[in-house]
């Protein structure tokens, strides 16, 4: 099983003088122990049961930018980028500008949007819920063509593009789409329709289990409906529970969902607190355990 790391909060002690630092230190203990996913949150306002708005922020790709430069090997991405937050022709050159600069190392995640605060509060159009997924599917479509033979035009109900142009194409052909969201209707059915991956909150209960067994099962019935190649599809969760107190509790869980077909698990560093020795302790300890599920 692989290891992600998700650095969703840049408040740790002193950040006001520390932030780069810590993020550039993190993302090199990262890369130099074998993390295999790297991503950061996409967000102009941090979220509000993490403090809100009043603390500190960085816009996503420009920090992934500065993260391909200082790294090698780990895949990077935000978990996930907001359909709103980007028109979708800008993003697909926005992320194939991730792609080229880190050598094929980029993965566009990305849902449907959410956080209507951030968005009123700088200005930002915020569609209602069905409109969102909606532009979600125009903007998976147009991606797809961007980084194809195809640079003719795109005319979709939202977006109309005269030119799907995008020169350097991906270094590996294509970027892997991660959609982010258990939606049972909608978002599953995207997956199975455009993804290569999709990302599931999880924890260390039953229930999350039984949650994310049923989720798998709903995406791979849209699969067989769309005639798409499940097996193919990267599951990955995001793991909200403890892994430092408890380590052979939280590699047990991890057998668990790793026999529902989850191959990749997404921690989070603790709040407040100086993210690299929590990351270092990361990559001594559990990764290679993590790698032998």
């Amino acid at each position: 099983m692989e290891l992600g790391l998700h650095y969703y909060t840049f408040t740790h002690p002193e950040w006001e003088t520390t932030l780069a630092d810590r993020l550039a230190e993190t993302a090199r203990v990262a890369d130099d122990g074998g993390v295999s996913l790297l991503t950061l949150m996409d967000h102009w306002f941090q979220m509000e049961n993490v403090g809100g708005p009043y603390e500190p922020m960085l816009e996503g790709y420009t920090a992934l930018g500065y993260l391909a430069g200082i790294t090698t090997d780990v895949r990077l991405g935000l978990l996930v980028t907001g359909v709103t937050y980007r028109h979708p022709g800008l993003l697909a050159k926005t992320v194939t500008t991730l792609d080229t600069l880190s050598h094929g190392r980029a993965v566009l995640g990305l849902g449907a949007a959410w956080y209507e605060r951030e968005h009123a509060g700088l200005g930002v159009p915020f569609p209602p819920l069905a409109e969102r997924f909606e532009r979600l599917e125009e903007t998976l479509q147009i991606c797809r063509q961007m980084w194809s033979d195809d640079d003719g035009a795109y005319n979709g109900k939202h977006y109309r593009l005269t030119e799907t142009i995008s020169l350097p194409q991906p270094a590996n052909g294509t970027i892997p789409v991660l959609i982010g969201g258990g939606g049972e209707r909608k978002t599953l059915r995207l997956v199975a329709q455009y993804g290569q991956a999709c990302n599931l909150f999880s924890a260390a209960s039953e229930e999350a289990v039984a949650a994310v067994r049923h989720k798998l099962d709903v995406l791979r019935g849209h699969c067989e409906a769309l005639g798409t190649d499940y097996d193919a599809i990267e599951k990955t969760i995001l793991y909200q529970g403890d892994t430092i107190t408890d380590p052979d509790g939280f590699l047990r869980q991890m057998e668990t969902y790793r026999k529902l077909g989850v191959s990749l698990v997404s921690l989070v560093p603790p709040a407040y607190q100086d993210p690299v020795p929590w990351a270092t302790s990361l990559v001594g300890d559990i990764r290679p355990r993590l790698a032998d599920i």
